[in-house]
């Protein structure tokens, strides 16, 4: 346990950081209707900034890391910076699209300790339609190698309309394939940061074909209704993570909000007071969806940076309500001070 974590729950200045998200590539081999990262000219982190990091991370008591992107697994040396956080002692998470795990099985031992992988379909079909790419069979013979080589293995679906009628679908094809658990979230229609340069202009929250009509919104709710009974035993279980209540909460409510049929639910999120997220280039985000602070430079210290002004000021706006941003989340993070003892 670590004690010192819980400074950080005092005020807006981080003593130490239990969550570092890295992104360690902007490119990527999915082409997602979600997202527009794919977009951008392929960058990797240099290795001398992931050593850099690591030393950091170990300095400020980092208990674990989560590798992104962009396809994390395109960055040539992946597994080798896995390796080097695992190796200092910090347990390290890899999220992926899955195209390269089958291809790259023989990387994964000893590197990674436990792996998220993207599932947004339950059909072939619905998946090449939203990730672009016709390879919803390599994901899941990728989570059958990754299983039988003994990883933790979690998928993560991103629920929108071409996609919500196959949740019972995309559970079964998960858990079959040998995924431990399940998990759901909405998809974001409206935040400028977190998955490239999405927006020429202002939009209206519904003025996306991936969001829910209502209609669609009062079947999700019956789906849920129906996983509720079918899948008693696996909400039970954990396998799937987000219990009825919860599902209902992050989507149902949250379409409804997107239609302007309730108010969004401010959510409770701690996340940037134990975490930060850090691209390719060393800049420091809070979390996905809040804007850059600052950047980390050779011979910085992180620990300087995110305790900047920028940081210290957008720390304080979020958990003041004043982050416009924070209302609309579709993924918050909530540590108490015993869960982040237990980190």
């Amino acid at each position: 346990m670590q004690i010192k974590h819980l400074l950080n729950l005092v005020g807006h200045q981080l003593a130490t950081l239990p969550l570092m998200v890295v992104y360690i590539t902007d490119g990527c081999n999915s082409r997602c209707t979600m997202c527009d990262i794919w977009h951008n000219p392929r960058r990797n982190m240099s290795m001398d900034l992931v050593d850099e990091l690591v030393q950091q991370a170990q300095k400020l008591q980092t208990r674990w890391v989560l590798l992104s992107g962009g396809e994390a697994m395109q960055h040539p040396a992946w597994h080798e910076i896995a390796n080097r956080f695992r190796s200092a002692g910090i347990r390290t998470m890899l999220l992926t699209n899955g195209l390269l795990i089958k291809k790259q099985i023989d990387r994964f031992a000893g590197n990674v300790d436990d792996l998220i992988v993207s599932l947004d379909g339950g059909t072939a079909q619905t998946y090449e339609t939203i990730r672009g790419v016709d390879a919803f069979e390599l994901v899941l013979q990728g989570i059958k190698l990754a299983k039988s080589e003994g990883l933790a293995v979690t998928t993560r679906s991103t629920i929108q309309r071409q996609n919500f009628r196959e949740m019972p679908d995309m559970i079964r094809m998960a858990l079959s394939a040998g995924a431990e658990s399940v998990s759901f979230l909405a998809i974001d229609v409206s935040n400028p940061f977190a998955f490239g340069e999405r927006f020429d202009e202002a939009i209206s929250l519904t003025d996306t074909i991936q969001a829910l009509t209502h209609d669609d919104v009062v079947e999700l709710e019956q789906i849920i209704d129906r996983l509720e009974v079918d899948f008693a035993d696996e909400f039970r279980r954990g396998q799937i993570v987000e219990s009825p209540e919860k599902l209902r909460r992050i989507l149902v409510n949250y379409f409804r909000a997107l239609l302007g049929e309730e108010t969004f639910a401010s959510p409770r999120c701690n996340a940037p007071h134990f975490s930060t997220v850090i691209e390719v280039d060393g800049t420091l985000r809070p979390c996905y969806f809040l804007p850059a602070y600052g950047q980390l430079k050779r011979d910085d210290s992180l620990s300087t940076v995110m305790n900047n002004d920028s940081a210290l000021t957008l720390r304080a706006a979020y958990a003041n309500g004043k982050r416009d941003e924070c209302t609309h989340c579709v993924c918050p993070l909530y540590k108490g001070p015993r869960s982040l003892l237990g980190m």
